[in-house]
């Protein structure tokens, strides 16, 4: 059973491209999120990083400033990062109790081999802990420019199980997929997913605009391409690092390629560059496109 996802974003098409988006943070964010609160609309999704080295505390207190900003909380699981099962079951609980999370994203994580009892995010799903904590959306990830220790294969086959255990056991499913440079690579894989049959709705990884030497930082962490010829599509030049860069072509390029056989499609913004810097090209977007 496809239980609806619970966010008014999903239920009316978008006016541009950048209506309905989400956005990720950290839980050393939360000053930046508040001070650009004014920017974002009400009830747009927040994910919530796992990182190392960041206290439990923290994350809860960066879901709950999420909730009381009046935007909806999305925290991070990294399977391989979760020490126990009781770490785990507390932490979704607090989270739940504290800050009225109704939807989660989940990861493996980093770790070639698990710091507690997951290996991955199959496991998480099958403790049936979401369902008893009222959880009745579930994220997970998607990657179109490939995955660094899976084949392309493998990928779809593993995003096709998550998909239906998370529908097996009453949540609805959503995808968010890694970042990147390439609109082509993402429009193709989009396509592919539909014709696999995978209808879930799909939020794409957009990066907030940053330095050029921080973007290609962050994608030489993440594994995302960004040779010469993609980076020019997406308008930089790798010939000079010297400046900053939007993604204006990114954008742009999702908005006129889109089409019905695309399916339910909406943003994911990664602020490399900051939240304050993302969300006011964002707006700067809308208000250059009728949004």
């Amino acid at each position: 059973m496809t239980v609806p996802l619970i966010h008014p974003n999903w239920a009316k098409p978008p006016v541009t491209m950048t209506d309905g988006y989400s956005l990720e943070i950290t839980a050393k964010d939360v000053a930046a999120l508040r001070e650009a609160a004014p920017l974002i609309p009400a009830e747009t999704p927040v994910a919530i990083t796992f990182l190392p080295g960041e206290e439990t505390q923290a994350r809860i207190a960066a879901a709950v400033a999420v909730r009381e900003l009046g935007f909806e909380p999305m925290p991070h699981f990294s399977a391989r990062r979760i020490v126990s099962q009781g770490e785990f079951e507390t932490y979704l609980a607090a989270v739940a109790q504290d800050a009225g999370v109704r939807r989660c994203f989940i990861v493996a994580g980093d770790p070639p081999e698990p710091q507690g009892p997951f290996f991955d995010t199959s496991a998480l799903i099958a403790t049936g802990a979401f369902e008893r904590a009222g959880i009745r959306a579930i994220g997970v990830g998607g990657h179109p420019e490939g995955h660094p220790v899976m084949s392309p294969a493998e990928c779809w086959d593993v995003l096709e199980r998550k998909i239906g255990d998370v529908e097996r056991r009453g949540m609805a499913p959503l995808v968010v997929t890694q970042f990147g440079f390439d609109p082509d690579a993402f429009l193709g894989w989009l396509k592919e997913a539909r014709q696999r049959g995978i209808d879930t709705p799909i939020r794409i990884g957009v990066p907030g605009p940053a330095s050029i030497r921080t973007l290609l930082r962050f994608a030489a962490r993440c594994g995302v391409g960004a040779s010469a010829s993609v980076m020019k599509k997406y308008g930089v030049s790798l010939s000079s690092l010297i400046g900053s860069a939007g993604p204006d072509r990114l954008v742009d390029a999702f908005w006129d390629g889109l089409g019905d056989e695309h399916g339910r499609v909406r943003l994911h913004f990664y602020p490399f560059g900051g939240v304050r810097a993302t969300v006011e090209w964002i707006a700067g977007y809308e208000r250059r496109h009728g949004g």
